[in-house]
């Protein structure tokens, strides 16, 4: 139970299981765990310390006593045969046993041994918990927060005085005069910050909030535990708790629970703690990482199946469909099936899950169960209701009686019929009938544990509900609410995704395209798609209108055909996204992270909408409408110090350590990748829905330094029997990633699905020796021989690649390598890597991405402009002039520059050229250090909360960018600018347009 604490436990980074001590009860309890697709540690004595396998006194058969079944025990598999399809039950026990350590380390306690209206907690030397009370009671119960607070004891000091206290670490010096907390008497010294107590939450750089509703762009925020101040600090006072049975409580009055985070800007040390506190991120299941569709819509069961045949008929893949409140009876809350659209609700889940589907359902719960459900007798006499009366069963969450009927009786005879989880649409604030308990805490907590009873569907517990606060991230997905379609609605969403994760809330599904009001436009739903799918979750959604509507076929064709690219690419990227997905659980890294997570630079927190998307890509996406002249999208960015490609635009590389505006047509979003980075596509010819496991990889590779990554897949696993009919008790407890790790979610398993492990296969490319190798696969052993598929390598931004196998037996196939204008893609063939094989290839030494042809990638985008011919050459000879620009008579690189920023032509055209003229420093006839820009985006400012030093770095990066001469070296170059080489003709095939996106 919550609350409650194994004494086989002896820190939090081990997940807490709960034992039993009587062999047969321990038995039973295997059983209930295979009936409620549970993994278990059994009591020590009765494990192998290796294998944690079940060594079972004499015992053959284990037996269920609520079902007096009798299951064969098979000692050489050291495995239980089970029925191949358990049945879906409720287990309200289920719903209020989850792990947690909440009691804090008694040697971390000051005082220590004595009554005191104060406690500290010193969690590690960076992490204090601060208390206050005024009964001299302290709270060791969980909080929606704080799970795990038993930490190893940390070093410190501590200097206790008759009227003060010291606690001091390597990181912080707390002084404390022993009266009630304030401003005067409690103080902590970080550095050379000094926090004084105000009662609040602080963390500048801000958090995430509880919804977007009706919100038309920026909304303030809640804090986050991240800071460009030495510290943050987490007000967790008013939270709501659980007691030793699981179940809801309120804190007690005047008590205050504060926790200090002494970071000092190392902003990744501080939220992998704040995860051992709250515990982690749970892994979401693999088809949640592909597309939903959502529509506020009255559909009927012909109509949503007849959508459904329309994307496959597309080509377009999706995995989810949430169906909104006119799927029950007209009113807001509902759970009887509208008959009049549904008429056969069981067979039209059946028939989504036969397209590959899972399925949710909207509930807004707030008006309880009223006397025409269909349900509402059955709930009735369970709450001891007279239903003849036909009073309405009032939704109140603090009644533990009625959660149990609302997820038991309510919830779990709509899921019999197919549901495999619901949209919880809670929109009534944040209070009940008992102060402190907030009801959407209640709900989201409890439908993610009571979902493990759907794990033959889900693979994992889900739910998809509002933000409640610090803690929610335990429970994803989180819904952001209805969006107002707007351009400023989109402009701030890629900020807010990103600042969640400084309270490790990762996995925000938004209304992509926007919900309601707005007016209709091309541009921007093509735009927002493209940001969904570079969002933790893409989920179409949109309101219930005959003119609005997300379907890409419905738009103009532009726009159409680059929503439809970039769904399918969204699939594309789930072998990517799955194996953040696991580093977002195991390791505390968030799949989406700001800038300055990775970078101390202070110009990391002057682009709050770009984001690094995993470690290998960071995305700027264009939240603005197009030039009327270029044509063009922009966005402002900023390119930490490397040299990067972007993936959908190759032929444009960039120098970074500096800010660049970046201009794209409708077809591209800025992504940009390192040198050194390998990211796998799924590849496959014809995409399914569900995501099933790719037949074809190709893996996308950005040469120029080594690089590598460890693809994490779940693989079917081969043995000699059925496998279907066997719950393994083999396997691993989960595993920390890195000290402390907590998940709330153990790695379960239902007996009707294949078994799989997670495979870990390493792909790694060696810059000096050019050899690309991959491979092999870990568990490889245990996987089943049909692993085998095509694999593929696309040289992103390289098209001079000489590339030959090192294995002769290989020959017959390499023959296949094409090029487009920016890239080489070699298909390496069909293999498998089944250990211990790896493949390799050796592609060329000491690779480098190509150098931008300024005066190509100029013409490309000055001819598609849309402004007088005369003017267009003008620019053009500037750019390239007629005497190849040898530094005489006016023609140096700095000359040009100057007469360019002079010339009467629109700021987003001038920005345009100087992108792609300051692109490259390795380019002839380059403009690097030279660049200004003339369009002001509203994200240019310097953050508060900066010391003076860089304060003054960061404005003068600004007003460089808004043509203000700093400094106009262009770093290696001489003082009187570049060497000017002369120009070389242009090749009629450099003049093409880039495609959309081509991944």
């Amino acid at each position: 139970m919550a609350g409650s604490e194994s004494p086989d436990i002896a820190s939090p980074d081990i997940p807490v299981t709960f034992f039993a001590t009587d062999p047969a009860e321990n038995y039973r309890r295997i059983v209930d765990a295979y009936l409620n697709s549970e993994e278990f540690l059994s009591p020590p004595g009765l494990v192998d310390s290796r294998t944690h396998s079940l060594r079972p006194p004499g015992h053959r058969t284990f037996i269920d006593p609520r079902e007096n079944v009798t299951f064969p025990y098979s000692p050489r598999a050291r495995r239980c045969q089970f029925p191949s399809k358990p049945p879906l039950r409720a287990r309200p026990s289920d719903r209020y046993s989850f792990p947690s350590k909440p009691s804090p380390n008694p040697a971390s306690i000051v005082p220590s041994d004595v009554k005191s209206h104060y406690r500290f907690t010193i969690l590690t030397e960076r992490l204090i918990r601060l208390e206050s009370s005024e009964d001299q009671t302290f709270e060791d119960r969980a909080s929606t927060f704080a799970l795990f607070r038993h930490f190893d004891k940390p070093k410190y000091t501590v200097v206790d005085e008759k009227k003060s206290l010291e606690i001091i670490t390597d990181f912080f010096h707390l002084r404390y005069d022993k009266r009630p907390f304030s401003p005067e008497g409690l103080s902590i010294k970080v550095g050379n910050d000094t926090w004084r107590y105000d009662g609040k939450s602080y963390g500048d750089l801000g958090g995430t909030a509880r919804t977007l509703d009706r919100a038309d762009g920026r909304i303030p925020l809640d804090p986050g535990v991240l800071s460009r101040r030495a510290y943050a600090v987490l007000n967790d006072s008013e939270s709501m708790l659980f007691g030793s049975d699981g179940w809801i409580a309120p804190r007690e009055a005047g008590r205050k629970d504060f926790y200090f985070f002494a970071y000092d800007g190392d902003h990744k040390a501080a939220i992998k703690d704040f995860y051992r506190l709250s515990g982690n991120q749970p892994m979401l299941p693999r088809w949640a990482l592909g597309n939903w569709w959502s529509r506020y819509h009255e559909y009927s069961a012909d109509e949503y199946l007849e959508l459904v045949d329309h994307f496959k008929r597309e080509k377009i893949p999706l995995n989810v469909g949430v169906i909104d409140m006119d799927w029950h009876k007209p009113g807001w809350t509902g759970y009887s099936w509208n008959r009049n659209l549904f008429p056969n609700p069981e067979g039209f889940l059946r028939q989504l899950h036969d397209r590959k589907l899972k399925v949710a359902l909207n509930d807004h719960p707030a008006d309880g169960v009223r006397s025409y459900e269909d349900l509402y007798e059955k709930v009735a006499k369970r709450l001891g209701m007279d239903p003849k009366k036909g009073e309405t069963v009032r939704f109140d969450c603090c009644d533990r009686a009625f959660m149990d009927a609302y997820f038991d009786v309510l919830k779990l005879e709509i899921e019999k019929q197919g549901v495999d989880f619901w949209w919880i649409d809670w929109q009534q604030g944040n209070r009940s009938r008992i102060p402190g308990i907030d009801p959407l805490w209640v709900l989201n907590h409890y439908h993610y544990l009571t979902s493990q009873r759907n794990l033959a569907v889900l693979e994992k517990p889900l739910t998809f509900s509002r933000y409640g606060g610090p803690g929610s991230h335990r429970y994803p997905i989180g819904f952001s609410g209805d969006t107002l379609i707007s351009w400023a609605s989109l402009q701030f969403q890629p900020e807010f995704t990103a600042t969640a994760s400084n309270i490790g809330y990762g996995w925000w599904s938004h209304d992509i395209g926007g919900h309601y009001w707005g007016t209709r436009s091309n541009e921007l739903t093509a735009r927002w798609v493209q940001l969904g799918c570079f969002s933790p979750i893409l989920r179409l959604h949109s309101e219930k209108s005959e003119w609005n509507s997300k379907e890409p076929w419905l738009y103009e064709p532009e726009a159409a055909a680059v929503m439809k690219d970039y769904l399918i690419l969204r699939h594309q990227l789930i072998p990517f996204l799955y194996t953040m997905n696991h580093r977002a659980s195991a390791e505390g890294e968030p799949l989406v992270q700001p800038m300055y997570w990775n970078h101390k630079d202070a110009a990391a927190y002057t682009v709050p909408n770009q984001y690094y998307f995993g470690p290998g890509m960071i995305v700027a996406p264009i939240t603005k409408p197009h030039s009327p002249t270029t044509l063009l999208g922009g966005v402002r960015a900023w390119l930490p110090p490397g040299r990067y490609v972007d993936l959908f635009h190759p032929g444009l590389v960039y120098d970074g350590n500096r800010h660049m505006h970046l201009h794209r047509p409708l077809s591209e979003i800025p992504v940009l990748a390192k040198e050194g980075t390998i990211i796998p596509l799924d590849t496959s010819p014809n995409l399914e829905n569900g995501s099933p496991r790719p037949v074809e990889i190709t893996i996308l590779l950005v040469v120029g330094a080594d690089a590598h990554f460890e693809l994490i897949e779940e693989v079917p696993v081969a043995d000699d029997d059925d496998e279907s009919d066997y719950f393994d008790l083999d396997d691993e407890p989960p595993t920390s990633g890195g000290e402390g790790v907590i998940h709330l979610d153990p790695p379960r398993r239902s007996s009707t699905a294949p078994r799989t492990t997670l495979s870990r296969t390493p792909i790694t490319w060696s810059q000096k020796t050019g050899i690309l190798t991959i491979g092999p696969a870990s568990d490889s052993d245990k996987t089943k021989p049909d692993t085998a598929r095509v694999w593929k390598v696309k040289l992103v931004g390289h098209v001079s690649a000489k590339t030959e196998f090192d294995s002769a037996d290989r020959v017959d196939s390499w023959d296949k390598v094409t090029r487009d204008a920016h890239s080489t893609i070699v298909d390496l063939g069909t293999f498998s890597l089944l250990r211990p094989d790896m493949f390799r290839v050796e592609l060329g030494r000491d690779l480098q991405l190509d150098v931008v042809d300024i005066k190509a990638r100029a013409h490309e985008m000055l001819y598609r402009c849309e402004m007088g011919y005369r003017m267009k050459g003008t620019v053009w000879d500037i750019i390239a002039p007629r005497d190849g620009g040898g530094g005489g008579g006016g023609n140096s690189v700095r000359e040009r520059v100057e007469r360019l920023k002079q010339l009467d032509i629109v700021p987003e055209l001038r920005d345009a050229v100087m992108e792609i003229w300051a692109a490259d420093s390795r380019a002839k006839d380059n403009a690097k250090g030279l660049e200004s820009w003339s369009v002001v985006f509203e994200d240019m400012k310097v953050d508060a909360g900066k010391d003076k030093e860089e304060e003054a770095e960061a404005e003068a990066g600004v007003m460089v960018e808004m043509g203000v001469p700093v400094d106009a070296d262009g770093g290696d170059e001489d003082d009187d600018g570049f060497e000017i080489l002369s120009a070389s003709d242009l090749s009629s095939d450099e003049w093409e347009a880039s495609p959309g996106p081509n991944l």
